[in-house]
């Protein structure tokens, strides 16, 4: 990458091997970089991946996102791909099973909450019809968000109004490792809200695809 290249780009931002724009938070490996381009602010609807995130994001804590990201194989293999009627089946003989599973982050815990927040999805489509049309309720206002996303504008948003009142309503509702934190990451991940840097290659992809979607209700 030249140098005259690197300061064309806007704070932020870093020019792959592809020569595309990209946040600079995805730089250190391909892998990363590929759930940059097609996962990370895409809007997201499917129960099962939802699920997943709101799972992985309270593991993440304490830890970085790329770590959990290279060993989401080996949870979703744990975890029974994250299906939740299946992991709300789980008792002591899978807790065991997972604090042994050096495949994954193996905290007591998280394990438990994740069982736990699992029978929780299904109390809440029994309520709302599925955990998509109760997330997709707390999407913030277009008029929230900063004008323009440079990384200055975004790195005030660590949580919203919208991420501390989800936070609060699940934890109400009995789920825990939920922190508006985390519930933001859930949202910046799910593309509830799109926090792609102006300028970064899947900003206007993400928008795009935001733009096709009906949220459910």
């Amino acid at each position: 990458m030249s140098s005259s290249k690197t300061q064309t780009l806007a704070d932020g931002l870093f020019s792959g091997a592809d020569g595309a724009p990209r946040c600079r938070w995805c730089e250190a490996t391909p892998a990363y970089q590929h759930y940059h381009d097609h996962e990370w602010g895409f809007p997201v609807t499917d129960e099962r991946r939802l699920f997943e995130k709101l799972c992985l994001e309270g593991f993440q804590a304490g830890l970085s996102w790329l770590t959990i990201l290279n060993k989401r194989e080996n949870f979703r293999r744990g975890f029974a791909n994250f299906e939740a009627e299946a992991v709300a089946r789980f008792g002591e003989a899978d807790v065991a099973r997972l604090l042994a599973d050096a495949g994954i982050v193996r905290h007591r815990g998280k394990i438990e909450s994740t069982i736990n927040n699992a029978k929780r999805v299904l109390e809440l489509r029994e309520e709302f019809g599925s955990l998509a049309a109760y997330a997709w309720r707390f999407e913030p206002s277009p008029s929230s968000r900063p004008k323009k996303a440079t990384l200055a504008a975004l790195r005030a948003f660590t949580t919203t109004a919208e991420s501390i009142a989800m936070s609060k309503d699940l934890k109400k509702r009995g789920w825990s490792f939920v922190g508006p934190t985390t519930v933001y990451a859930f949202m910046q991940a799910m593309g509830l809200v799109n926090d792609h840097i102006e300028g970064c290659g899947a900003r206007e992809a993400a928008l795009a695809a935001r733009k096709a979607l009906t949220p459910p209700r």
